[in-house]
């Protein structure tokens, strides 16, 4: 196995399905990694010599994967619940954000919404939905 900046990659994969272990690369971009770098499509993760290796571990430095990605995108959510837009409202209560119906079917976006920022009780809807009174009792008695 082949261990790139804290993914292992199986030796008996494909150059191009063993990068989409990688968070944040699908298979557009896999596919034209390998042929950026001249990587035949048939070329498997163990048939790699060195420098194919170094320069896909340089190549793979200069994108934003894994754990960066995570944090931008976790950002970018946290950014719509301060400023308090639509976005955000969705997204705190854990309900679709891009249009999608919710008469019916919003059990996958109730599951997701809810993963990228965890709900210690900060809700900016619920503060919203609160009377300045019951946030003046709540907060000192």
């Amino acid at each position: 196995m082949l261990h790139l900046l804290g993914v292992n990659l199986p030796d008996r994969k494909l150059v191009s399905t063993a990068l989409q272990y990688f968070y944040g690369i699908g298979e557009p971009t896999a596919m034209k990694m390998c042929a950026t770098m001249a990587i035949p499509p048939t070329t498997k993760v163990a048939e790699l010599n060195e420098l194919q290796v170094n320069e896909l571990t340089n190549t793979l430095a200069s994108m934003t994967i894994e754990s960066d990605l995570k944090r931008e995108v976790r950002d970018h959510v946290m950014h719509h619940r301060n400023i308090n837009n639509y976005t955000g409202r969705r997204h705190a209560m854990s309900l679709p954000v891009r249009g999608q119906r919710t008469r019916n079917n919003a059990k996958n976006a109730k599951k997701m919404n809810g993963r990228w920022v965890q709900r210690r009780g900060f809700s900016m809807w619920a503060q919203a939905q609160q009377s300045p009174l019951e946030g003046f009792f709540n907060k000192f008695m």
